[in-house]
């Protein structure tokens, strides 16, 4: 008798919500296999999205080591093996990624996952970061593919080159659009354009808002987005914006307490908007603890530039005195407690010892200050924390709800702290081409895809049906993050009994808990399991 085991985890939910989704067919329809090759690219990509969600701590590469582990026949399907899963595999479905254009075939996976999903979207969330490669990648003549560059590094890696990622999610969360730019591309072009390349491919209801953060805010943007309902924020180097921020303002409470409102209409860039002065009593707060902490910092350096004045002998009083002058304007947050200007003696040509009788002595002077906090502009600037602007073009929409959603923006930056994540290992770069990367980009925002989508799933069924699952202290919840939920799945094995006369194959180590979460998510994981 012969025993394998192979681990199952939380791998059939992955490949039950890629099923359900029907990714595989609309790759198969979008990239058909060609020639001799043994893996149709579903199959291959499927297996990434696997690799992406793996918990694994090796680099994002397919190599076939990683499935060496898993029941990959239960997964992938009859008669595909570990060693059938290897680099040359994944560059040649990366390739063919490239050629079918990754937008556009990332907009047909959603425009079937917002079908099957069927949620009405009410607001499109749009955002873009960039990540961090491992090469040269010098251009290549004649190549439309995104440009390798060094520049504004948001994971301090400024010795490697990148590119950025534009997404756009949905209010749940869910990507929709998904698109790699050259590392030095403008977010302020590439979030303008990314929208309008979602709305000309897809349909969404009149009643759709596109949201982004103050990057979007211009006056060109404003005109090119004039068909569009859009929600963002103002930036503060906006002349207009810093006054409101700083003026007396009579704010009308919200029904949330931590919130009140400003409104007034403005014209920008041609085109009329509702800007909604916003003050949060929970910023405020955050913000007087970071501002009391630079003023310490302040007050110490001025401190310490005073005792370096100290060392300074002045010719005249005029100097002492202008030289204080000079420190108090580099120091606004700063006042001087006390200021003490003394003179002192001393020989001719800074010759040491007691002076000789009737010896010419020169007089030199010096001053004693002691640097305090300038309250009164402390406590001034304190006044206007915790305040910021939010503006749209729809005039009738109530300054809490345009609250509301501008407050979902977190969603696509959730999203990319996901991609991101070290533990999902989705976001480290290997590849040699531009091409190859800006496939890769897709298959990143089309993990993310299956993931949000199974952790809304699952959360609904709790909610659907009463039921609840334990969290991480051992209370129960119906909103667990899908991470959690791969925790709870460990353990679940494929065990295989070979002996002379037959197979036997069965899974092994299911319990109460983890039975429950299958159920949950449907037939299409069932199978992958029962």
């Amino acid at each position: 008798m012969h025993i394998t085991t192979n681990a199952l985890d939380h791998h059939g939910i992955v490949c039950g919500v890629f099923d359900e989704l029907e990714i595989g067919s609309i790759i198969d329809e979008a990239l058909p296999k060609v020639g001799q090759h043994k893996l149709a690219h579903s199959i291959v990509i499927k297996a990434m999205i696997l690799n992406c969600l793996g918990f694994t701590d090796s680099r994002l590469y397919l190599y076939s080591q990683y499935f060496e582990n898993l029941p990959v026949e239960r997964l992938l399907g009859p008669g595909v093996s570990a060693s059938d899963l290897t680099d040359d595999v994944l560059g040649r479905t990366l390739d063919k990624i490239y050629e079918a254009d990754p937008t556009q075939l990332f907009m047909k996976l959603s425009m079937k996952m917002m079908e099957i999903v069927n949620l009405k979207v009410m607001q499109l969330h749009c955002d873009d970061t960039n990540f961090s490669v491992h090469g040269d990648y010098e251009p290549e003549d004649g190549s439309s593919a995104i440009e390798l560059t060094y520049g504004h590094a948001k994971d301090k890696r400024y010795d490697l080159k990148r590119f950025s990622m534009g997404m756009i999610v949905n209010q749940y969360g869910m990507p929709l659009f998904t698109q790699a730019y050259s590392g030095n591309s403008s977010d302020k072009e590439t979030i303008v354009e990314a929208m309008k390349r979602l709305k000309e491919n897809i349909e969404f209801p009149d009643d759709v808002y596109f949201i982004a953060d103050s990057s979007l805010y211009s006056e060109d943007n404003v005109k090119a987005l004039k068909d569009m309902k859009w929600i963002t924020r103002v930036p503060s180097t906006i002349n207009l914006c810093k006054e409101l921020l700083t003026s007396d303002l009579e704010f009308k409470q919200g029904e949330d307490p931590r919130y009140s409102f400003y409104e007034t209409m403005v014209e920008y860039g041609g085109i009329k908007q509702k800007w909604v002065g916003v003050h949060s009593t929970e910023m405020h707060k955050r913000k007087d603890i970071t501002f009391e902490k630079k003023i310490k910092k302040i007050v110490k350096e001025a401190q310490k530039d005073l005792k370096e004045l100290k060392k300074i002998e002045f010719a005249c009083e005029e100097d002492a005195r202008a030289a204080l002058e000079r420190w108090k304007k580099k120091k606004p947050y700063c006042l001087l407690g006390t200021v003490d200007i003394s003179t002192i003696s001393k020989r001719e040509n800074g010759k040491k010892g007691r002076p000789k009788k009737g010896e010419k002595l020169v007089t030199h002077y010096v001053v004693d200050a002691k640097a305090i906090r300038n309250e009164e502009l402390v406590q001034h600037e304190k006044k206007y924390h915790g305040r910021f602007i939010i503006v749209s073009n729809d005039l009738n929409l109530d300054a809490e709800e345009m609250l509301e959603k501008y407050k979902n923006q977190s969603k696509v930056e959730k999203g990319f702290r996901f991609i991101k994540d070290k533990s999902f290992r989705v976001s480290e770069v290997y590849l040699k081409k531009p091409e190859r990367i800006e496939a890769l980009s897709m298959i990143m925002v089309l993990t993310l895809m299956v993931y949000s989508v199974a952790e809304w799933k699952l959360r609904e069924k709790l909610k659907e049906t009463g039921e609840s699952i334990p969290n991480q202290v051992k209370k129960q919840t119906q909103k667990p993050t899908l991470k959690w939920v791969f925790m709870l799945m460990r353990r679940i094995t494929e065990v295989e009994v070979k002996t002379k006369s037959k197979t036997k194959i069965q899974v092994a180590n299911l319990d109460e808990i983890k039975e429950k979460l299958i159920r949950l998510m449907g037939k299409s994981c069932e199978k992958y399991y029962f």
